[in-house]
């Protein structure tokens, strides 16, 4: 296996901004743990972006500093947040509402593995405590499903897999994937690659990725330099 050096993958902070620059202009969007709670900070000041948090915030605006943190005002990793203003605080029903209502128009999550067909994986590793949350609620009812994660996980395996070997939160659920070393789109059920961080090769990207996927490299959104 060809290794992709340290300094070639994205920072976390790097991918958060990459799917905040994909982003609509207007979008509500719900947030996981994970990378996808640093999107709310890297989004630019000419875009509007309201932000879900499914225990009951819409509005969430970047982390809060240590000193104005209120302990009551947190985002779904339990970090002290701000908010926009507008926001709004509504209790756990109407905020599942929002969800199961289809009023949300993204959600970002973090993964343990995705399959080549679009399969979901993010709940649970076994022998661990389960922590469902609300993730099968939004992909259930959230119409477009985005992941930001590492492309392998701690032990250097693939993340991006061909049938997932953990417990699935959703089937076929996945429309995009960000990772540190490139973005996938699913398209009919399948992993299309779209764009390499610069510096990784797609020969490198084939390396570290199990899961069958189509290369679709002309597709890649336009970047800012």
């Amino acid at each position: 296996m060809t290794l992709v050096h340290s300094s070639a993958r994205l920072s976390r902070e790097d991918v958060a901004r990459k799917v905040a620059h994909d982003l609509e202009d207007g979008f509500v969007v719900n947030l996981g743990v994970g990378i996808p709670l640093l999107v709310p900070g890297a989004i630019p000041p000419d875009k509007e972006v309201v932000f879900h948090a499914e225990h009951g915030v819409l509005g969430v605006g970047p982390l809060a500093s240590p000193e104005t943190a209120d302990p009551d005002l947190t985002d779904a990793g339990k970090q002290p947040i701000t908010l926009v203003s507008g926001a709004a605080i509504v209790d756990s029903a109407t905020s599942f509402a929002m969800i199961r209502g289809g009023h949300l128009d993204v959600t970002i999550l973090g993964a343990l593995q995705v399959s080549a067909d679009g399969d979901l994986a993010n709940w649970y590793v076994p022998g661990q405590q389960p922590a469902v949350g609300g993730a099968m609620d939004l992909v259930a009812g959230v119409p477009e499903v985005w992941v930001a994660m590492e492309h392998v996980d701690r032990r250097g395996r693939p993340k991006l897999v061909q049938q997932c070997t953990m417990p699935l939160t959703g089937h076929r659920c996945v429309t995009r994937v960000y990772t540190d070393l490139a973005t996938f789109h699913v398209r009919k059920h399948q992993l299309h690659l779209v764009e390499c961080t610069p510096g990784v090769t797609p020969a490198q990207i084939r390396e570290v990725t199990e899961a069958d996927y189509v290369e679709d490299l002309a597709l890649a959104p336009p970047r800012e330099s």
